[in-house]
Formats: C-alpha cells, structure tokens, sequence
C-alpha cells in the first residue's frame, strides 16, 4: 500500500549536515526521508544529529542498499518520480506535484547518477539561478524551496 505523503529521497548523501537539516525539515512537514547509499558519513555522527537538532529521533527514515533495491521495495510510481539537477529540462515551478511524490536529490559534489537520470529527462528539474558565478544551490536549501513548492495546495499558497 503506498504512502500518500511526498517523500524526500537523497541518493548518496555526502555531507551530514544537509542530511540533518533535511531531516529536520522533513519533521516539521511530517514527511518520510528516504536515504540511499552508500553516504559519505555515518548516521550516528553528531553532526547529523547536530543538524537536524533535537529533530532527529523524529525523522521518519527509510534506508536502502541502491537505487535499485529502493525502486524494487516502493515500486514508485513513474510520475510521482521527480529528480532535480541544476540542468533540469524545466524548472521546479513547472509541474503539478501529486500528494505521493518522491523528490529525489543526489549527492553534493556529483548530483545524481546518469544511470538513474537517463531516459528521464523529462523527469529532471532545476532552481533557476540568475547570476552564471553560482555553480549550485546547498543541497538542504534546494531541498527546502522544492519542498515547500510541491506542498504549496497542501499548505495553503
């Protein structure tokens, strides 16, 4: 049965910071965080804790080995799959987001995996940025503006 809330996906987070701050945001939104690994930490470090504050033990997390074994085990819908990647086809005030979507980020320092994004373009969307001296967006922050975008009908904006 699936869950009818959206979901933050973070493949192969790498800093724990932003895992943290996720998380927290997740909590406040009463949302599911689903990690893929490997992550480039341990979960019990402080300073995902330290991130996501006394939030942490709240978080409602769901781990999984690959990509592979997360598509196997919650069978997501293909339209209910939203990737962001600062060269997204279209921007993320584009799509009407369902209630069950997955918005899936990728690591810091790579995005996410071509093997994961091939085919899928029409799938991927980007933060505009205005000055071309910005290479990217903190990962927490872009995570917090889709969020709260795709939620907007459900918040009330």
């Amino acid at each position: 049965m699936s869950d009818p809330r959206m979901k933050i996906v973070l493949v192969t987070p790498e800093i724990p910071y932003n895992t943290g701050a996720i998380g927290r945001t997740c909590v406040a939104l009463n949302l599911e965080l689903v990690l893929i690994k490997p992550y480039g930490f341990s979960l019990d470090e402080k300073a995902v804790r330290r991130a996501g504050t006394d939030y942490w033990k709240y978080v409602n997390l769901s781990e999984y080995d690959t990509w592979e074994s997360f598509l196997e085990a919650r069978k997501p819908r293909p339209e209910s799959l939203f990737f962001f990647e600062e060269h997204g086809a279209q921007t993320f005030y584009d799509p009407d987001y369902p209630k069950d979507a997955f918005l899936v980020f990728g690591c810091e320092s790579k995005g996410l995996p071509l093997a994961i994004l091939n085919g899928l373009e029409d799938r991927t969307f980007r933060l505009p940025m205005l000055d071309s001296r910005v290479r990217s967006l903190n990962l927490a922050n872009v995570a917090a503006a889709v969020v709260y975008q795709a939620m907007r009908p459900q918040l009330g904006g």
